[in-house]
């Protein structure tokens, strides 16, 4: 004999019973406590000091957005193509692509809180003509001053590959966005204290991609010129790009000059795996785009680097 039970009485049974809401904690007193976002007090958007007036505000955000936009397609590159493209090759070598992916990201993701931008002349760096600007240093690391002179002479990421650029016989500071970028890596929330100048020019981050790669990946001048050269071949002019050759007359990192000091420095064994590594540059001449200004700052120790 069949026996069949109706669905509402297995239903107030409790057979299919809904799982119990999950109620927040509550204390003696009654009052519930929720718990924050594990990212609660983060900074996403960068911070511009009160000195900057409304249209150096304006520049200074579409020059970061515009580094931004550098670093994340640097990234997405090398996350495509992994150690293996021709680009990568040419400025990292055969180093291991996470160092690269990593400086590249914390530009892109990482917490804005210790980095500021600002327009005025604390330390007078900016009276000097040729000046675009300067990391504080020593008088407030996570500071950095952008010069007038920068606002006149920089260039927007749209025009990328125009005007006769390349990224082989140009400055990386004609753009903006590549300007910054680099400064960004002198504040140690970016930085980290381990992104440093260790090749001298264009010729020199080719040559220290050779002989020594393992210091490309955390060398500025290269995670730049790298930024610059895939974006102008994958978005700016696919296919084409605007890298331009070595200029033989450029200095390279054996034959560093400057007006400001000279350090020599030289690559060590022709081996990605050294480590000893070479004498981060504290000094360079322009060379290049002569429009774009000569661009200095100020080492942790004092030591002046001009680019």
């Amino acid at each position: 004999m069949r026996c069949s039970v109706p669905i509402a009485a297995v239903f107030a049974a409790g057979a299919f019973a809904l799982p119990a809401r999950v109620q927040p904690r509550a204390d003696s007193d009654g009052h519930s406590h929720h718990t924050a976002p594990w990212d609660e007090g983060a900074t996403k958007d960068f911070l511009i000091h009160d000195s900057c007036n409304a249209t150096e505000v304006t520049q200074l955000r579409k020059g970061l957005a515009d580094a931004v936009t550098l670093a994340d397609h640097a990234k997405q590159h090398i996350l495509r193509f992994g150690n293996s493209s021709e680009h990568y090759r040419k400025y990292f070598g055969d180093a291991p692509s996470a160092e690269a992916i990593g400086n590249y990201e914390r530009v892109v993701s990482g917490d804005r809180g210790n980095a500021l931008f600002r327009c005025d002349n604390p330390d007078g760096n900016c009276n000097q003509p040729e000046w675009g600007g300067h990391w504080r240093g020593s008088n407030a690391t996570n500071e950095t001053v952008i010069c007038p002179l920068s606002y006149s002479t920089r260039r927007p990421l749209e025009q990328l590959c125009a005007l006769g650029y390349t990224v082989a016989g140009s400055e990386t500071n004609t753009y903006f966005g590549s300007d910054l970028l680099h400064r960004l890596y002198h504040m140690p929330a970016f930085g980290e204290d381990h992104v440093e100048h260790f090749a001298e020019g264009y010729a020199g981050a080719l040559e220290l991609a050779e002989t020594n790669s393992s210091y490309a990946t955390h060398d500025s001048d290269i995670l730049q010129y790298f930024a610059l050269d895939v974006y102008a071949y994958d978005i700016a002019v696919p296919g084409v790009g605007c890298a331009g050759t070595v200029d033989e007359t450029a200095p390279s990192m054996e034959t560093p000059t400057s007006s400001a000091s000279t350090t020599s420095t030289s690559a060590q064994s022709p081996s990605s795996s050294v480590t000893e590594p070479p004498t981060p540059v504290t000094a360079g001449a322009a060379n290049g785009v002569t429009s774009a200004p000569q661009d200095c700052h100020t080492h942790a120790g004092g030591d002046v680097h001009c680019v």
